[in-house]
């Protein structure tokens, strides 16, 4: 959608070809070559054309999500001097957030700001760009891998020429290891989510189906109205500060962190592909270098956030635990049958498999760099601080 603003200031008027009565030829020649002078000395002016873009969250307007992407909008419509303008709307403004990529393909949205877990019953793969399997990485390194390591690539074969889809998309928005969840009681073993009504999305809703409990999925909006009727036993949404403005701790006081059912993950921004490529290119590249902007800034945002959050909700009175040991190893035992039941598929494993082994090759290389150069953390702060 455009709003053209174009207004030219208007030219003087053209001489008459002719000269008044009583002037000379010579003073009428003299007088047209100054006024012809004047218009070249002051041509049209034009002020810019401003294009505005309907761009919605599939997140609640009072969750830190939808603050993340208005971050990016914001980003976006400074840099563009105001020629390229990103209207941010909240969840369920057009669709719901389950129908934003629907509604972007049918151009009732120019673009929007999700999660690839969210399509991926379109493609097992899709949930790869942006929950892939706990191998070892955080989201950093997992948009490394994107950038730097060939997942781009595979990610345009995915949406472009495998599924036809003509959009154009950028990761952002590296995400810490999300919770387990809010529980009605304490998780102490695997065996406990047997047929647990669990929420969760992408991948992660095989692995947990893989460990027996009962997975449904709905948007982030939906979560604790479903926890509170009763139809979800329990959930996992995504971090601190997004589970204390949703509602968690009205509905449940437990709360486990750690988890590698999405150990990494991150954000994704999408355009209708034939409006992004008619952008001109310095546009085009303010969206695309706007994302990398605000991946930095919404991860610096978090971990000045999120401990303050979940301060919080230990005042409120939720218990806050970690997942046993016990519980995460069945974890990695589920992800190795997820994957291999993903790329055993006959119509959609080849490139499951494609962009596994991308994976697993990125992340064999970087950690063998990473683990031997870096000092382990959590040693050091509890010399200084004590348990935490």
């Amino acid at each position: 959608m455009t709003d053209d603003t174009t207004t030219p200031v208007a030219t003087p008027t053209p001489a008459t070809d002719g000269a008044k009565p009583g002037i000379g030829r010579r003073k009428f020649l003299a007088g047209a070559a100054v006024a012809g002078a004047g218009a070249v000395a002051m041509p049209a002016i034009a002020r810019a054309q401003t294009t505005t873009w309907r761009f919605q969250s599939t997140w609640p307007a009072r969750d830190i999500f939808h603050e993340f992407a208005a971050d990016y909008v914001k980003m976006v419509n400074e840099m563009s001097g105001g020629r390229l303008k990103l209207e941010l709307l909240p969840a369920g403004a057009v669709v719901g957030a389950l129908q934003m990529q629907d509604a972007v393909l049918a151009g009732a949205l120019d673009g929007g700001h999700g999660v690839t877990a969210y399509w991926y019953g379109k493609h097992k793969a899709y949930s790869l760009f942006g929950t892939p399997p706990a191998f070892g990485w955080d989201a950093n390194q997992f948009l490394s891998w994107f950038y730097h390591g060939g997942g781009e690539a595979l990610y345009n074969e995915l949406v472009n020429d495998i599924l036809n889809l003509p959009l154009t998309g950028f990761l952002t928005g590296p995400m810490p290891t999300q919770p387990l969840g809010w529980f009605k009681d304490e998780i102490t073993s695997a065996e406990q989510l047997q047929n647990l009504k669990y929420r969760t999305v992408g991948l992660s809703a095989d692995l947990f189906n893989d460990m027996g409990a009962a997975v449904t999925i709905v948007g982030g909006p939906d979560i604790v109205p479903s926890m509170d009727r009763g139809l979800l036993d329990a959930a996992e949404f995504n971090n601190p500060s997004s589970d204390r403005i949703l509602g968690f701790a009205d509905v449940s006081k437990n709360y486990m962190l750690q988890s590698y059912h999405q150990d990494s993950e991150c954000f994704e921004v999408i355009f209708n592909k034939q409006k992004y490529e008619a952008l001109d290119p310095d546009l085009r590249a303010i969206l695309r270098y706007g994302a990398y902007a605000a991946s930095s800034d919404m991860y610096w945002k978090a971990m000045a956030r999120y401990p303050q959050d979940l301060a919080a909700l230990k005042e409120a009175g939720v218990k806050v635990t970690r997942t046993p040991e016990s519980v995460l190893e069945a974890q990695l035992a589920s992800w190795d049958r997820v994957i291999a039941n993903a790329s055993g598929n006959e119509q959609t494993g080849q490139f499951f498999t494609k962009v596994i082994d991308s994976q697993k090759a990125f992340v064999k290389s970087m950690g063998s760099y990473f683990f031997d150069a870096n000092a382990p953390k959590e040693p050091a702060y509890q010399h200084f601080f004590g348990q935490g």
